[in-house]
């Protein structure tokens, strides 16, 4: 069972910063369009994928803070494997959760004009009343991992299980950070909005987290660069190896 190709698709500012308060700017929201329509859009440059990937902390934001509600104990057993609530979804938002403590509260939601299907990426040992409430909201899920989730196999089964052979990665930085440390991260794809906001306490493309992916000097190699409207900027990168630190 081979991979997806996995590009990370991203929008940020000049100084790096993948949200904060240039975002919700006007110049912000017309970037940030084109950003979209790039990988969503009906026109779209990327097309062989049927939706995205993102880390807990985006989906958390997305849910306005659901993590660790109490569940109910389920009044009858949860079966086994996999859940497909809506396996012909036209599009897909799969959210990492190896903490398996999002607790959706819908099954879907919507980015600009594109109604995405939520499924959740959890280990094996997830429980059962959190498996029960996804199920019970319409939310699928799919097991990956027994202890810690296990994102190779994830993007194995997505690519298998949803007949793709390209998958979108779409931050935040310390899920990018540790799938590119993973070798899960093939493209880098950025969209660069004509603004900055120097802000300091938020968050950049890539954040290392010690326990998972250390910082490290990673090369890219340049495949494209395009300009496009309102000054924003298209660059795309194949990623490389990482580079020998020097010795003292």
């Amino acid at each position: 069972m081979t991979r997806p190709r996995i590009i990370c698709h991203m929008h940020t500012l000049l100084n790096g910063k993948i949200d904060g308060i240039a975002n919700p700017t006007a110049v912000g929201m017309r970037s940030q369009k084109l950003y979209f329509d790039l990988f969503l859009g009906k026109e779209r440059a990327f097309t062989g994928h049927r939706g995205w990937l993102s880390g807990s902390g985006t989906s958390d934001a997305i849910m306005g803070g659901r993590r660790d509600v109490e569940l109910p104990r389920p009044s009858a057993p949860v079966p086994p494997g996999d859940h497909l609530a809506e396996p012909e979804a036209e599009m897909f938002y799969f959210a990492v959760d190896g903490s398996a403590r999002l607790a959706w509260d819908r099954s879907s939601f919507e980015y600009f004009d594109v109604t995405a299907h939520i499924v959740e990426l959890l280990p094996r040992s997830a429980s059962d009343a959190l498996k029960a409430h996804l199920r019970a909201t319409g939310v699928s899920y799919l097991l990956a991992g027994d202890d810690e989730l296990d994102m190779d196999e994830a993007v194995r089964k997505i690519g298998e299980i949803f007949g793709v052979d390209e998958l979108i990665l779409g931050g935040g930085g310390t899920v990018n950070w540790s799938m590119l440390r993973a070798g899960l991260c093939d493209e880098i794809s950025l969209v660069l909005m004509p603004t900055a906001d120097a802000e300091n306490h938020t968050y950049s493309l890539f954040e290392a987290n010690e326990r998972f992916a250390p910082p490290a000097p990673v090369a890219f190699s340049l495949r494209s660069v395009d300009v496009l409207e309102d000054d924003s900027v298209w660059l795309r990168y194949d990623v490389g190896e990482v580079l020998e630190e020097p010795t003292a």
